[in-house]
């Protein structure tokens, strides 16, 4: 029985905002659409900051949440980036790389799961994802000028992130590949 604390309640809300906010994000006949998909892909980013958060100080750190809050976040955040690309915001390649990584470390998971052991995101997989969501705040805005070239930094940071996140996740992980009878 999944326990539906505040934590897990606010997981399962950013997952259900994602396709809100990818339809107010693609639909350009919708006045302000882009701004009303930047402040919905807002308040779902904060939700992952504020559910990290009262899990840790209130002691309600679950399974549900160690699998789900991540796997949320890949959701928005992918999601965000794939449509980026349709919009020709963010090159097709990178994004590859981003959701390449993403698939690679839910196998991880899934392995580790089936093992019985439950793998919580590492500070380089948090450190990778908030920059993903300021680059895709800074896109969606599209405010121009300096705010754009800040973009694109937030976009190779996040790009360098998400390789070492790979490298630093496989490393520490690989004996989850191992069979041991």
């Amino acid at each position: 029985m999944i326990k539906m604390n505040v934590p897990n309640t606010l997981t399962l809300l950013r997952i259900l905002m994602v396709p809100f906010f990818v339809f107010f994000l693609l639909v350009d006949t919708i006045p302000a659409n882009n701004v009303i998909a930047g402040v919905l892909f807002i308040l779902a980013s904060l939700t992952d900051m504020l559910d990290g958060y009262l899990a840790r100080k209130n002691n309600q750190i679950t399974t549900f949440g160690k699998f789900m809050d991540p796997l949320a976040d890949k959701l928005l955040v992918c999601s965000a980036m794939i449509a980026l690309t349709d919009l020709h915001v963010i090159p097709s390649w990178i994004v590859i790389i981003i959701v390449a990584r993403e698939f690679i470390i839910s196998g991880f998971r899934l392995i580790a799961a089936e093992k019985g052991i439950v793998i919580a995101a590492s500070y380089w997989g948090k450190f990778k994802t908030v920059f993903q969501m300021f680059m895709v705040i800074f896109f969606i805005f599209d405010f121009g000028g300096v705010w754009n070239v800040i973009a694109k930094i937030f976009m190779w940071i996040a790009v360098i992130l998400t390789v070492v996140s790979l490298v630093d996740y496989i490393r520490k992980n690989i004996q989850v590949l191992y069979d041991v009878h």
